[in-house]
């Protein structure tokens, strides 16, 4: 099976697990703001420890060898980095969305139906983990894609539930709202499957792209999740969540790898 076929199944799986996190909503089960808040702090953990431990570390490694240098691989890691989380702020910028807590963003967020404003919002989550588990296959690393597959998976099924329940929250019936978490899960595959094919096109895109999806989802963890956890007082339960997350992810990381 070829790296691109497994980048994208991975990254498929990965994201199909917004909808394993979503299925207690078909049986109207409630989530409170506290357990939200501590899910969606795991899911925090999660991406921080996969960030640093599947694509920081390994861009400088993959930078060393084909540099010979140190110093360049931390320059081009950290260049990656900062070009990953400038993406993501420019589309928080310029796509309208809406978050649970701190409502709307974005250029004119009236323009578009409030569906469509919390769909986007996930949508600019997934992408940049659809595409971390691409950049992971893509350099031939199996194990490293594994671990960040399956890091990524699991802090995917809180923020399913955890998006399925708040459009429950706003009036939409339990099949709807679990459909809409579902898809919001498919934009993952398209980011695994653009990940992992600009890497097969040159391992010199291997560390920069490692470093890219990192910056990408450090800046959703800092802007985005970790606020939302910390607005309604639950703070002390999302930082044990998040701890937790970062934990078990780094775990996963040494034992697969």
């Amino acid at each position: 099976m070829s790296l691109t076929l497994i980048g994208l199944l991975a990254s498929l799986c990965a994201g199909l697990m917004t909808a394993v996190g979503a299925i207690p909503v078909l049986f109207g089960r409630s989530l409170s703001a506290k357990l939200s808040d501590t899910l969606l702090g795991f899911a925090a953990g999660v991406m921080l420890s996969a960030s640093y431990f599947s694509l920081i570390l390994p861009g400088i490694e993959a930078g060393e060898g084909l540099y010979g240098s140190t110093e360049w691989a931390a320059l081009v890691a950290g260049l990656g980095i900062a070009l990953g989380a400038a993406a993501v702020a420019a589309l928080n910028a310029l796509l309208p969305h809406r978050h649970f807590v701190s409502g709307p963003e974005g250029s004119d967020p009236s323009a578009l139906p409030k569906i469509w404003l919390f769909v986007i919002a996930i949508t600019i989550h997934n992408f940049p983990e659809g595409l971390a588990v691409g950049v992971g296959f893509g350099g031939g690393n199996i194990t490293n894609g594994m671990s960040l597959a399956t890091g990524i998976g699991l802090q995917n099924a809180p923020e399913g539930l955890a998006v399925a329940v708040a459009l429950r929250g706003q009036g939409y019936s339990r099949r709807y709202a679990f459909m809409v978490a579902m898809l919001t899960g498919l934009i993952e595959p398209v980011g695994g499957l653009l990940g992992v094919s600009a890497v097969q096109v040159s391992h010199h895109m291997l560390p920069p792209g490692l470093t890219f999806a990192a910056g990408a989802m450090l800046y959703i963890i800092s802007h985005e999740i970790i606020p939302e956890t910390h607005r309604r007082g639950h703070q002390t339960a999302a930082t044990t969540g998040f701890v937790g997350g970062l934990i078990l992810m780094m775990l996963l990381d040494v034992i697969l790898g």
